[in-house]
């Protein structure tokens, strides 16, 4: 435009809580250590640690809502074929370029065959699937017996939303909207459904530490910077913060769980 304010089309667009084309608006973001997906990373390496190493060749993980592959780094060296399956092509391209055979389609309705994993993992994808019981009944069907499924989702209580979406989105740590709290998932119902579909799973809570945490966002706030769509920062330094283990799954928890034979 001749006044040199912006035009419609140079506006970021507004989506609804959840929806997934936030992921193609962030596309740059995955692999950004400071950028707006950095807590996956943290979430990713906690994950890997419960993935013990394979136990016969040809061993297949299977990495449900895989995003760009941030799961790949971990499991080196664990004698796994990794499979990622999500919905985002963008991301895809990227977990592709990271060692992991991508599969574009929906963790409710996997084209795999029955019993063909030794590892699901489902890490921060149940808060944000519709049907999260479709999803863990697919992780189940996907399983072999004796196999392995390790998950981090968000729990369904005030906590969370207050600390998930009210806080934590208002913070350079979590894309604003990313969430839909309505989606959050409790985790005695989904130790019950787990259940359902013979996989034992045990939950405990866990969070990122405090004081590495700290240090990074004021990493960030020196910075200046805001995750944005299209955006991002470049690396600033600096250990990347640990996830921990505590006391209560209130807000963020881990789940492990083999399946009965």
């Amino acid at each position: 435009m001749r006044d040199g304010s912006s035009s419609v089309s140079d506006r970021p667009r507004v989506l609804p809580p959840n929806d997934p084309r936030q992921y193609d608006d962030l596309a740059d973001e995955w692999w950004r250590p400071d950028g707006a997906f950095a807590m996956l990373h943290w979430l990713a390496r906690a994950r890997a640690a419960l993935v013990p190493p394979a136990t016969r060749p040809d061993a297949l993980l299977v990495d449900l809502g895989c995003g760009a592959g941030l799961l790949a780094p971990h499991l080196a060296g664990k004698g796994y074929r990794h499979v990622g399956v999500d919905l985002t092509r963008s991301a895809l391209t990227q977990a592709a370029a990271h060692g992991v055979t991508p599969v574009n389609g929906d963790a409710t309705a996997v084209p795999l065959a029955d019993g063909c994993a030794d590892v699901v993992a489902a890490g921060e994808l149940l808060e944000h699937v519709p049907d999260w019981r479709a999803a863990v009944a697919e992780a189940g069907r996907l399983l072999r017996p004796g196999g392995l499924l390790v998950l981090d989702t968000l729990n369904d209580t005030a906590l969370s939303r207050l600390v998930a979406v009210e806080i934590g989105e208002r913070l350079p740590t979590v894309p604003r909207g990313i969430h839909d709290p309505r989606l959050f998932v409790d985790d005695r119902e989904l130790i019950a459904e787990c259940a359902r579909h013979g996989v034992e799973l045990r939950v405990r809570g866990v969070r990122p530490e405090l004081g590495g945490t700290l240090r990074w966002l004021v990493r960030r706030l020196r910075a200046g910077r805001r995750p944005q769509v299209g955006g991002g920062l470049s690396p600033s330094g600096g250990r990347e913060p640990r996830i921990r283990l505590t006391w209560s799954t209130a807000v963020l928890y881990q789940g492990r769980g083999v399946r009965r034979g």
